[in-house]
Order: structure tokens, then sequence, then C-alpha cells
């Protein structure tokens, strides 16, 4: 098992004992066997359908090649330059520009774009974009990614639940009832204000180092560091004009960050700053930063 491999079970392990803490929680003993059957079930989820899940998500839709022939011939090209296996190809029906790469491993990867980026890169840029995509498949970052998005999204959604446990007679099932109701509230604040944070931590753990790593090999691939500097300076420009809307538990896959404004999520970036990332780039063309 690769680093990669060993980080991915390692969030796997995580998912799983936040479940079992939180059904305990929630219900007890029977709470906590419940929650562990449920993360079993996540896990073996988020490993064989990362792909589907992350494109559901981010509310992209697979194409043919009949349906987008330009689009799939560069990443035709580009892929033999990586001597990768061709990737299906999805597309986001948004006006905000960006793109991300998803799947358990290079025999099933799929890479996504908007429709937005589509319209303002001009071919090389646009390859600078695409050969950053498969620099994650070629780095084997791609299951990491889906299986964070999943789990950052399985936290979010029992905060939610906790909320509304709270508002509808709070949390039962403990044996003790005299304390379910003090304990239970508390549990079910900690749990409101915990799980957001635990959910930016779950993608911090992913690394910011994985969007550098991406860049280089894309640059490799390429061949020009330039076009994709070029592309990722239009896109932070254009995604905070045209924001797109999207589960912040998917906005660590995607190549600029879609999500701005101040929030809870600005505190635990998952992108470095698209100016240092220019500036890497412009140092790995043999010009000055």
């Amino acid at each position: 098992m690769g680093f990669n491999g060993l980080k991915t079970a390692a969030l796997l392990a995580v998912l799983t004992a936040f479940l079992v803490l939180v059904g305990g929680a929630v219900g007890g003993q029977s709470g906590m066997v419940i929650a562990f059957v449920m993360a079993g079930v996540m896990n073996m989820g988020s490993y064989w359908f990362s792909d589907k899940i992350a494109l559901k998500m981010a509310g992209a839709h697979e194409v043919t090649e009949e349906e987008a022939p330009d689009l799939y011939a560069l990443v035709r090209e580009l892929t033999a330059y990586a001597r990768l296996p061709m990737p299906r190809v999805a597309i986001m029906e948004t006006a905000a520009p960006n793109a991300f790469a998803t799947g358990r491993d290079p025999n099933h990867a799929v890479v996504a774009v908007t429709t937005g980026i589509l319209r303002i890169l001009d071919r090389r840029e646009l390859a600078g974009v695409l050969a950053h995509e498969l620099g994650h498949v070629q780095n084997r970052d791609i299951l990491i990614s889906s299986v964070a998005a999943t789990i950052a999204g399985a936290i979010t959604m029992i905060a939610q639940m906790a909320q509304w446990a709270m508002l509808f007679g709070g949390f039962g099932g403990r044996d003790d009832e005299e304390d379910s109701g003090i304990g239970g509230l508390v549990g079910g604040l900690i749990m409101i204000i915990v799980a957001p944070i635990a959910a930016s931590l779950i993608q911090l753990a992913i690394s910011r180092a994985r969007e550098f790593g991406a860049d280089e090999a894309g640059a490799k691939i390429h061949g020009d560091p330039l076009a994709l500097a070029s592309a990722l300076e239009k896109l932070e420009m254009a995604n905070h004009q045209v924001p797109m809307q999207v589960s912040p538990a998917a906005a660590h896959m995607f190549i600029i960050k879609p999500l701005t404004g101040a929030s809870l999520q600005a505190l635990f970036s998952t992108h470095p700053s698209t100016a240092e990332r220019v500036a890497r780039l412009r140092k790995l063309a043999g010009l000055p930063s």
C-alpha cells in the first residue's frame, strides 16, 4: 500500500470512529452498533463508488465523445503524453469556471469541467488545466480526494441531523432518561459546533501539497507551465465574479476553491493561494516568480 493508500485507510478509520462516537451520544450502546454498521457501508461505498458520489456532489454528468468531441480530443492527447488510460469525461452545467478529477484509480478516473471553463479559457489554457487534473490521476491522489469529500459530507449531514434532533425532542435512546436530557443537549450542541470543524480538518488531511504536486505533474505532462499559470489567474478572477454553488464537502476537489467570502471553510482552506501556485509555475518555466 502506497502513502496515499495509507492516508485513505486513515480517513476511513476516522470516519468509522467519528460515527461510532456520534452513535453513542445519540443512542447509547445500540446507537454505537448501528453507527458501526453504517460506517462499514459508507466505507465500502466511498471506495467502490467514489467517482459516482463525487460527480453527484458536484452536479456533474458524464458526456460521450459525440457530445463533446473537442474536449475528448484534448483529453485523449494529454492522456497519451501522460501514458495514462483514457478517463471518462464529465461536464457541470454552470457559468462558474472550474474542473476536478475523481475515481479510485487511473483505470476508473473521471475528468470533469464546467461549461464556464470551456467558455473563458483558450485551448492552450484548457490543456494546462486538464493536464493538472491528469496530474492528480498520475499521482494517484484522486481516491483520497473523493473519500475526503464523502467523509466531509457525512459529517456535515450528522451535524444537520443533530440540529433537527434537538428541535424535535433531543437525543433520546439512552438508558438513563434523567441524564439523557441535559447530556443529549450538551452532546448535540458540541456536535453542531465541532462537526463543521471536523469536516474541514478531514479535508485538510489531504494537504495543500496535493495541488502543488498536480500543478508540477500537469506542467510536465503539457510541457507548458505558463499555460496553467495563465489559466489559474483567469479562474481566480472569474470565480470571484461568478461564485460556484457546490457542497462545501466537495470544495477541495476543484482546481480553484469554488467557495468565496468569509466562512469557517476559509479558515481551513485546502487550496494554496493562486499567487503562490503561479509563482511556482513561473519558476518551473525558468522565469522570475
